[in-house]
Order: C-alpha cells, then sequence, then structure tokens
C-alpha cells in the first residue's frame, strides 16, 4: 500500500468505527426495547445444595428477586463456565446442567427450564469488541447459574443466557470487557455474576460448612475485599495477586472470583452499593454478595 493511500486509510478508521458502533446500537434497538436501567448483582453461590436447602442466604436472593424490576433476560457470568476464547449460549432451550458430583439425586432431579435468548446472545456478540465472541449451542445453565436464579424467579418464565470466562485471559481483560455489557442495562437486561469472593475447597472445615466460620486468612480477605469494594478501590482487587498471602489462599483458581469483577466494572458513578449475605461457611467460602444501583 502507497504511502498516501494508508495515510487516507487511517482517516476512514474512526467513521468506520463510529459506523460500526451505529449498526451495533440499531440491532441492539431492534431486538431489545429501551427500559429503565437495570442493576448489576454479584451473587455469592456456595454450595450447590443452596439450590434445594433452606437457609438465610437463599432467603435473600428470593427477596432479591421481589426487590428487582423483573427483568426482561438474564446475562449470567458463571464461575463454572471456563472456555478458551469468550463465549456466549445461544440456544432458545438451554439445559440444566449438574456439574458436580456426590450430592444426593434431589439434587440431580432438578431442572430449571427457563428459556434461553437467541436475541440477546446475537446483541452481547455485536457489544462486545475486545475479542470475537462465539455463539455457543452445547453449554446450558451450570449450577453456577441455575442454583441462584432458581430462587429469584422459580417459575423459570425469565430467559437466562451465559457468558463464559476465557480462562487465557488477565483479570484487567474480563474488566475491561465487562465494561462494553453497559449498554445492557438499559435495555432490561439484568446482569448477574456469580462465584465466591474467597473460595477454597482444599482448605474447607467440612464439619462447619451448615454455619458461619472463617479461617483467619479468610476473613481477613474478605474484609480487605469489602473495603476495597466499598472504597471504589478496584485497581486492588484487578490486581488481587499482589494482595498478599490471605488473598492467595482465599483465590488459589481465579474462576470464582472473577464474576465479582464483571459486576463492579459496570458500576455507574453515582450508583449505590449494597452487600448483603457477608458471612463466610466452612472455613473458606465466603457468600458476599452485592446489588449496584
Amino acid at each position: 500500500m502507497k504511502r498516501k493511500d494508508f495515510i487516507k486509510t487511517l482517516g476512514l478508521l474512526p467513521l468506520t468505527r463510529a459506523m460500526t458502533d451505529l449498526h451495533t446500537l440499531n440491532s441492539l434497538n431492534e431486538s431489545l426495547p429501551n427500559t429503565e436501567k437495570m442493576p448489576v448483582l454479584f451473587l455469592g453461590h456456595g454450595s450447590p445444595m443452596n439450590a434445594i436447602e433452606e437457609n438465610e442466604f437463599v432467603s435473600r436472593f428470593r427477596q432479591l428477586g421481589k426487590e428487582v424490576t423483573k427483568p426482561k433476560v438474564i446475562l449470567c457470568v458463571s464461575a463454572h463456565w471456563e472456555t478458551r476464547g469468550t463465549k456466549v449460549t445461544a440456544m432458545q432451550n438451554p439445559p440444566t446442567i449438574h456439574d458436580f458430583g456426590g450430592f444426593p439425586q434431589a439434587l440431580f432431579d432438578v431442572q430449571y427450564p427457563a428459556p434461553g435468548s437467541p436475541e440477546l446472545a446475537k446483541a452481547t456478540k455485536e457489544l462486545i469488541t475486545k475479542t470475537d465472541v462465539e455463539l455457543d449451542h452445547h453449554w446450558g445453565l451450570d449450577h453456577g447459574a441455575w442454583s441462584v436464579i432458581k430462587h429469584m424467579y422459580p417459575d423459570a418464565d425469565v430467559p437466562v443466557i451465559q457468558l463464559s470466562l476465557d480462562y487465557t485471559k488477565s483479570p484487567q481483560y474480563h474488566f475491561e470487557l465487562a465494561q462494553q455489557l453497559e449498554k445492557l442495562r438499559y435495555k432490561g437486561v439484568l446482569i448477574v455474576g456469580s462465584g465466591n469472593v474467597v473460595h477454597n475447597l482444599r482448605k474447607v472445615a467440612w464439619g462447619k460448612l451448615n454455619e458461619t466460620y472463617a479461617w483467619d486468612w479468610a476473613q481477613e480477605a474478605n474484609d480487605k475485599m469489602k473495603s476495597f469494594i466499598m472504597d471504589g478501590n478496584y485497581n486492588a482487587l484487578i490486581d488481587y495477586h499482589k494482595q498478599g498471602s490471605s488473598f492467595a489462599l482465599s483465590i488459589p483458581t481465579p474462576e470464582h472470583y472473577l464474576p465479582l469483577l464483571y459486576t463492579l466494572a459496570l458500576k455507574g458513578k453515582k450508583e449505590e452499593m449494597t452487600l448483603f449475605n457477608d458471612k463466610t461457611v466452612g472455613g473458606s467460602i465466603s457468600m458476599m454478595s452485592l446489588r449496584i444501583a
């Protein structure tokens, strides 16, 4: 390419980008009409047994379903769907995935037949320019999604899609990708991150799994995270691997922690943060959850 043609091409880039953004916005408007701004949630999902047991955590999830304006669609980022690259479920009827073992048959019998939303999947794909998002027709709803959403919307009458976590990418990458979902909040979409800010199964005190109990390092990490969250110090949370041994023990692998970053990335400057279910069970699993609105 000649130099003058190269310079001309560079000059057209902003126009091309603007046209692409306009096309994406028009496509989004066609598939999802405007609504009031929806909140964003991070839900500490804990044990899969929370899907069928009665406790203070699921009681709060149920209450949340009554407090939040009923969404048109839910987009869930679950700790339990890690992929190479980013995918979004795009089938009309996602299956209920029982991605665990060693639990009572009653848990495996649970079905959550919420419909999917191919329209939202396509809109999400178009919104995200940070990477190429693959429309997925094989996954469904894992327990990170259905075990909490079923308490909020027990009739399974709200469509649900899932966005995967690319395990090859950094926390900063995930934070920036999440910011690109912001327009969905004005389209009746409830964005839910589902994980646990402290999650170390190797350190669980199994005899205390059903009671409030935290190892010293778990409590320290939970308290620091809470302080960073409320102070808006998201850089410290993104750089969690620099926060010392309590964080290293609390986040031995990142998949349960990253959904928190997806939630925080979408907070507006004037929005309030509300923490709930702020207790640790079994020594090393924090149920801390938050609502941004």
